[in-house]
């Protein structure tokens, strides 16, 4: 067991906290924590409260912390929010207006693209400025290690460095995990609102160590962080060695991300290693959910979101399509769960035939006793993306919302799971999926690699280039719908056997303490 006892966790999201999550790091943070608990370690969890977080009624103000920001002094102000007593985490959030650019609850912005992160790096960069001050003065107890996860925390590590009211910081281990490569928040060294020096017009930085490594006029959070960290982990093993390779968008690899060099000598350094993520496992079976409910619950959160958001377009499709749902359960009902991004929903739009996209095909494929259901928000071009085939599939529900408690219900009541990412780090998706004894058709790739058996718990398709990709997914796809159908027993068991596999949170949990946490490893 490590001497390290009190362990802080910075990220921007935490699925403990009710509308505190919108992809897997928020599942990290609700998870990872509890079993550093069992471990007899003793986690605490700060993320911004997003003008949100710190007015439950549970929240309770525990200190004002002084805050040098962008040529001003900000006074911000750390809450806890008490949770389960017994779990052993704190959950703690910073409050402040700069948390909450366009109004409250927005964990990320969305900026146009020719300004990427504009929002979000600012909000960000306050966040570390204000989470460093915390530990600096006091107002939380002092660390024995800090976990950062992501870009947006990772400048914490650059004041640690280079901010002088921040040097203590240097006598803490700072860990830092890589959850998405893709996503480095890579902004303006100077010269605008949203860059470093407006952020921090004092700090007397290197330039080799803050500089992207592409665009010399750019600090690239994650690249620091690289540099920075004492010990740096991504969240599967398959993954910590595809992004020390060059990224090949031709094959549709995503590789180093343009990071390779710096990751290759963290590697080298023995500071790279990869601890796959977990999964939390119910210690008894959760039946699966009438057709009824499931129809319910997807009207409900429907009404819930337009009642939020208007009528969107993808929100009037989806509404047509409901009331069209018919009174028993479609023969085959397949599920997706996740960010709509483009790392997630590009093979479905390669060309397949015809002049028509893979996700036209394969609901061509379908029939009418079968329908596809998918669950989540993101990109708006990804989104409208699949409102267009929604509006001509009538066995294409596009869901554009999330709810944990629909998403819940899709995993239990689905026959199969399809994950056809370009690349993915882990993927909480398909492990619960599998939970509940849905086998899924996922890339070979990263994390997905990792935990999906071909053939055993689904099925796992392949390509050299993105066109192949597609054509292999689809192919795996119509491969498993057949076995569904023509071999009930051989299909039981590989759901059987999704059912029983484990990731469990314990045993990364022993490689974050061992591997990251504990000084001189990895």
């Amino acid at each position: 067991m490590s001497s390290a006892r009190n362990i802080l966790l910075l990220a921007a999201e935490n699925g403990a906290l009710p509308h505190g999550k919108v992809g897997g790091v928020g599942d990290v943070m609700r998870e990872l924590p509890v079993a550093l608990a069992r471990r007899g370690l003793k986690p605490a969890v700060l993320t911004p409260a997003y003008g949100l977080l710190a007015k439950f009624p549970e929240a309770r103000p525990i200190a004002s912390v002084n805050v040098g920001f962008a040529g001003a002094a900000e006074s911000v102000a750390l809450c806890e929010i008490p949770l389960d007593p017994d779990a052993g985490v704190r959950h703690y959030v910073l409050d402040h207006a700069r948390f909450q650019p366009h109004g409250p609850g927005a964990v990320y912005c969305d900026d146009e693209d020719d300004a990427p992160f504009e929002t979000d790096g600012g909000k960000f960069a306050f966040f570390c400025a204000a989470a460093a001050a915390a530990i600096c003065e006091g107002a939380l107890k002092k660390p024995d290690v800090v976990h950062l996860h992501d870009w947006p925390a990772a400048l914490f590590l650059v004041l640690r460095e280079f901010d002088s009211a921040s040097s203590p910081l240097k006598k803490i281990r700072t860990v830092y995990t890589i959850h998405n490569l893709a996503l480095q928040g890579v902004r303006p060294l100077g010269g605008h609102a949203s860059s470093l020096r407006t952020w921090f017009p004092h700090l007397a930085f290197e330039m080799g160590t803050v500089a992207d490594p592409r665009w010399a006029d750019c600090v690239n959070p994650m690249a620091a962080a690289i540099r920075l960290a004492d010990g740096v982990n991504t969240v599967s093993s398959v993954y910590a060695e595809e992004i020390t390779r060059p990224s090949a968008p031709e094959r549709g690899y995503s590789g180093g991300e343009g990071l390779e060099e710096d990751l290759k000598k963290a590697q080298s350094e023995g500071r790279l290693v990869g601890i796959l993520n977990g999964c939390e496992y119910p210690a008894q079976p959760v039946q699966a959910p009438e057709w009824t409910r499931l129809a319910e619950v997807m009207q409900s959160e429907l009404a819930r979101w337009q009642g939020g958001e208007g009528e969107g377009r993808a929100h009037v499709l989806a509404a047509e399509r409901l009331a069209m749902l018919p009174l028993q359960r479609p023969g085959t009902l397949l599920t997706s769960i996740g960010r709509i991004t483009t790392q997630k929903m590009q093979l479905l739009r390669e060309e397949a035939g015809e002049g028509g996209s893979t996700l036209a095909a394969l609901l061509k494929s379908l029939g009418d006793d079968a329908l596809f259901v998918m669950l989540g928000t993101g990109d708006l071009d990804c989104e409208a993306f699949l409102a267009d085939h929604a509006a001509v599939h009538p066995n294409f529900l596009y869901l554009q919302g999330y709810s944990d408690e629909l998403s819940d219900l899709l995993y239990r009541c689905g026959d199969l799971f399809l994950m056809p990412s370009q690349f993915e780090p882990c993927g909480i998706s398909q492990m619960l999926a599998m939970r509940a004894g849905q086998p899924c058709v996922v890339h070979e790739v990263g994390g997905l690699k990792e935990t999906v058996e071909d053939g055993v718990t689904g099925f796992v398709f392949g390509g050299d280039t993105p066109r192949m990709q597609a054509a292999g997914f689809l192919d795996r796809v119509r491969e498993a719908l057949e076995l569904r159908g023509s071999s009930s027993g051989r299909w039981e068991e590989m759901c059987r056997a999704a059912a029983a596999a484990r990731f469990d949170w314990d045993a990364s949990a022993a490689k974050y303490e061992r591997m990251l946490y504990e000084s001189g490893n990895p």
